[in-house]
């Protein structure tokens, strides 16, 4: 069981974990104490979708198309050994920060409706949900418990990154932290490539 749902709770974390707009957003969120709840659940529902699609999708293919397994699982691996160079680039340059933005509390329907654009309309989340993980998911025998720790990682996450953000704003303040977390993610999608390549 952890042989399969273990591997989608780690790839997905991995992807997820990067900063970008959406996590920015939740963690400001977290800081100014908004809307908390129905942020992490608006990512993680978000990410639901898009994980079970490219799961089913990506596994139905796979079967009807012996040589697309091998393929995909190559471009996975070429596309984890990029991502992992983007990570271990940035924690090699280092410079950023993240800081919340003070002022007055927003309704919570714009507040959504933001972090849903943040969200569907940013090209790289279908890269990393329906395209990434639904492709390394076809290398599993159990693609719906492969898919299952991948959601689990994302709901977990956000949660996470939502009500400890309070916690977390001393640290992440500091360029070096952001520097030690993408060279963490760096190792983490380099060991998933290599797996991939050596099955």
């Amino acid at each position: 069981m952890f042989d399969t749902f273990l591997p989608g709770y780690l790839l997905s974390l991995s992807l997820i974990v990067a900063i970008g707009a959406q996590n920015a957003f939740v963690l400001r969120q977290g800081l100014r104490r908004e809307h908390v709840f129905w942020v992490c659940l608006t990512c993680g529902a978000s990410d639901a979708i898009l994980i079970a699609s490219g799961v089913a999708g990506f596994g139905a293919l796979a079967q009807s198309l012996p040589w697309f397994e091998t393929v995909m699982r190559y471009g996975g691996a070429a596309f984890l050994l990029w991502y992992g160079w983007r990570s271990a680039r940035s924690a090699w340059i280092g410079g950023q920060a993240l800081e919340a933005e003070e002022g007055t509390q927003k309704a919570l329907l714009p507040t959504v409706l933001t972090l849903l654009a943040l969200t569907w309309l940013n090209p790289h989340v279908y890269l990393d949900t329906v395209v990434l993980i639904g492709s390394i998911s076809a290398q599993y025998d159990d693609r719906l418990l492969f898919g299952a720790g991948a959601v689990l990682a994302s709901l977990s996450f956000f949660f996470a990154l939502g009500y400890g953000a309070r916690l977390l704003a001393p640290l992440f303040a500091r360029p070096a932290s952001w520097r030690i977390l993408d060279a963490l993610i760096a190792l983490t999608m380099w060991a998933i490539a290599l797996g991939l390549l050596l099955v």
